[in-house]
């Protein structure tokens, strides 16, 4: 990514302050990640690596004020925002985030809001990684047909990649066991190695929260809310509060919805369930911008991405006109 020259810098500068002002007009983006790889992986195309993430950040520096989520939230309701105000949130609790995005982040003294699946630290992974890594190490075809699901073509990256899609698709919406029970079978079926250091460990996650970081909860087992029983998601949203406060000795008082859609990955039941629990702030994968008519336990992101530092300049921009209120 090219870096803006001092005169793009300060157009678009002015034009996010534009559209996010500050105060109580202001706005505020939620930035969404989920890794941030060492190097390159041709499997996982939309994330970025050490480099690619390096200068997103020297990027955002350079253009927006970046706040701790819990920090932005209360300035949000009490309209002292910053303009062009922007949180960096990430996802899931993957190792990565602890070894390669934090060194990058502290030395632009930038903070952001880590949300930890609690039941996979210390060893555990997630049922998506076990399906990636079997479509990874897969001869070039792939016959799942007797686990009920399809035959797969896998002659370069790109098939590879658009099957892992589709088998993804496929699996989110099964329930916990069934899902977790046929990614297993298709690592099986393919042979594949599984790796055992993909997530945090305790350890990460205190160090993480030492070094300014806010730790946030996101279930324990990464559920799909909207599919399970009242005492389950009460589980999963308490459950991993309690783990986490547990682990970093402090309130957690921010939560993600896994997956994150209003209405299709969470209900209002579990809104209320996640207020009932104490969380402060909490926040979906709906696009938009946070305003102060946005419920604070429903709001909105933005996924980042661009391959030219004036487009992702522009994305931004942008998001910060698309504003959201309650969602579900």
């Amino acid at each position: 990514m090219t870096p803006l020259g001092p005169v793009a810098r300060s157009l678009l500068r002015a034009g996010m302050t534009l559209a996010s002002p500050g105060g109580s007009f202001g706005a505020l983006l939620v930035l969404i990640f989920h890794r941030v790889l060492e190097r390159p992986d041709p499997m996982l195309e939309g994330e970025p690596d050490a480099a690619a993430f390096a200068e997103q950040m020297d990027l955002v520096a350079s253009l927006c004020h970046v706040l701790p989520l819990p920090e932005a939230a209360a300035r949000l309701a009490s309209g002292r925002l910053p303009p062009r105000a922007v949180c960096i949130t990430f996802d899931d609790g993957y190792a990565n985030n602890a070894e390669v995005a934090v060194p990058i982040l502290a030395a632009r003294g930038l903070t952001a809001t880590f949300f930890v699946a609690s039941g996979f630290l210390d060893g555990g992974r997630m049922w998506n990684d076990t399906v990636i890594e079997a479509v990874r190490h897969a001869p070039a075809e792939l016959d799942l047909t007797p686990l009920g699901l399809d035959r797969y073509s896998l002659p370069d990256m790109a098939a590879r990649r658009r099957a892992l899609g589709a088998l993804l698709e496929r699996l989110k919406y099964l329930d916990l066991d069934s899902r977790l029970r046929k990614a297993e079978a298709i690592a099986a079926a393919v042979g594949a190695p599984l790796p055992g250091n993909l997530m945090m460990t305790a350890a990460q996650v205190r160090q993480l929260h030492a070094l300014g970081m806010d730790v946030g909860a996101h279930s324990v087992t990464h559920p799909i809310l909207a599919k399970v029983d009242d005492d389950t998601a009460r589980r999963e949203i308490e459950g991993s509060r309690s783990q986490l406060q547990d682990i970093v000795g402090a309130p957690v008082r921010s939560f993600a919805y896994p997956n994150g859609r209003p209405g299709r990955d969470y209900l209002r039941r579990d809104v209320d369930l996640v207020r009932a629990a104490g969380f402060e702030v909490a926040v979906s994968t709906a696009w938009g911008a946070v305003t102060r008519r946005t419920d604070p336990l429903q709001m909105p992101r933005v996924a980042s991405w661009d391959r030219t530092a004036t487009r992702y300049a522009l994305r931004l921009t942008r998001a910060f006109t698309e504003r959201r209120a309650t969602l579900v």
